[in-house]
C-alpha cells in the first residue's frame, strides 16, 4: 500500500504541478523560520528550507511522503524575496529587466518522520528589456505579489521572459525531475498512475542527498 503524499506548501503553482502528474496529495504548509544563516549561499538556503519544511510536516505525518520546496531569485548576488507592496514589486522588476538572473529552487522529500533527501536546481533566466510602465501594468494584475522576484513565469510573467537555461518547472517552484529522483532515492518510483514501491534489492532508504 502506498503512503499518503503531502505537499508542505500552500503554493498553488506547486500543487498544480503535482496534480498534472496524476498524484493525489494533501496540503500541509510548514511554519518555519526562513531567515538566512551567516555565510549561507542562496542555493544552500533554498535547499535547507526545503528540507526543514518537509521534515517539519513529516514529523507530524510519519505515515506520509512529504514534499518541501523553496525558491529564491538572485541578481547581483542579492536575493529578491517576495515584494512588500506594489512599489517594491515594480522596483524588483526594473532591476531584472533586460538582463539575466538566477533562480535557485530547493526540493526535499521526507519519509517516516526523520528521513529526508534533497537537491537544488539552478536556472538562468533572461528578461527582455521593458520600461517602468510595463512593470507597473504587470504589477496591477496582482500576479507578482507573493512571488519571489515579483513574477510568475507560468502566468502573465511569461511575457517578460526572453529565455531560460534550465528547468522551467524549477522556476515555477518545483523541479519535477529532481523530485522524482528523490522519490526513487527513498524507494518509490513514479509510474504515471502514482507512486509505487521499488522492490529491487540494494535500495538505500536512509538519509542522503541526490
Amino acid at each position: 500500500m502506498n503512503p499518503p503524499l503531502v505537499l508542505a506548501s500552500q503554493s498553488p503553482r506547486r500543487a498544480e504541478l503535482l496534480r498534472t502528474l496524476n498524484l493525489t496529495f494533501d496540503v500541509a504548509p510548514a511554519d518555519i523560520d526562513e531567515a538566512y544563516r551567516p555565510g549561507e549561499t542562496p542555493s544552500a538556503h533554498a535547499e535547507r528550507l526545503a528540507r526543514e519544511k518537509a521534515l517539519t510536516v513529516a514529523r507530524r505525518r510519519p505515515d506520509a511522503l512529504v514534499v518541501g520546496s523553496d525558491t529564491v531569485v538572485v541578481v547581483d548576488d542579492v536575493v529578491l524575496g517576495k515584494p512588500a507592496d506594489g512599489a517594491d514589486a515594480v522596483a524588483m522588476l526594473m532591476r531584472l529587466q533586460g538582463r539575466s538572473h538566477s533562480v535557485e529552487t530547493g526540493v526535499a522529500v521526507a519519509y517516516a518522520g526523520d528521513r529526508a533527501v534533497s537537491a537544488v536546481e539552478s536556472v538562468r533566466v533572461v528578461f527582455r528589456a521593458f520600461d517602468e510602465q510595463t512593470a507597473a501594468d504587470y504589477v496591477a494584475t496582482g500576479e507578482p505579489m507573493g512571488k519571489a522576484g515579483a513574477y510568475g513565469i507560468q502566468g502573465f510573467g511569461r511575457t517578460l521572459v526572453e529565455r531560460i537555461d534550465g528547468d522551467f518547472f524549477a522556476v515555477m517552484g518545483l523541479p519535477v525531475v529532481r523530485m522524482l529522483g528523490l522519490f526513487e532515492a527513498l524507494g518509490w518510483r513514479y509510474r504515471f498512475d502514482g507512486l509505487h514501491r521499488i522492490e529491487a534489492a540494494g535500495v538505500d532508504h536512509g538519509e542522503s542527498r541526490a
